[in-house]
């Protein structure tokens, strides 16, 4: 079997409903919208949650709590055991983090978590460290530098 010879299975697929095209097609006049109304005409119907004027659910209900998700510090993550791949003695900056590939952007703030084993001397320089990440850096030999 190959790419081109695959067809979805029998009964699966509509052919596009044409509206507008005459009496005779049987989606001709108002095209199956009906007679009249808002969701008739060009343009209309309701907003999400509208419920024809009626006090909506989701305004009736009480609010309660707080998330602090919109103020969160959102954080490019790596993890010790990662930096392994570094050659003794390198100073790991944020931009040789994102060539090597260990993060996507530099627009967040880059945090070193203590996940993993470090065995190689490094200065590493984030913005965040984790209390471990700082000791198994430092017990390896190597300098943790926040800039």
């Amino acid at each position: 079997m190959r790419l081109h010879e695959l067809k979805p299975p029998a009964g699966s697929r509509f052919p596009a409903k044409r509206v507008g095209r005459g009496v005779g097609s049987g989606h001709g006049k108002t095209s199956g919208r009906g007679q009249k109304g808002q969701k008739a005409r060009s343009g209309g119907g309701v907003r999400r949650g509208f419920e024809g004027g009626q006090t909506p659910l989701f305004q009736s209900l009480p609010k309660r709590g707080f998330s602090n998700q919109r103020f969160r510090t959102a954080w490019s993550i790596v993890n010790i055991g990662a930096l392994n791949s570094f050659a003794s003695g390198t100073v790991v900056t944020p931009q040789l983090l994102q060539e090597s590939g260990l993060i996507k952007s530099l627009k967040n703030g880059i945090k070193i978590l203590g996940k993993g084993e470090l065995a190689k001397e490094l200065t590493v320089q984030a913005h965040s460290f984790s209390a471990q990440a700082r000791q198994k850096i430092e017990t390896a030999g190597g300098r943790a530098e926040v800039i």
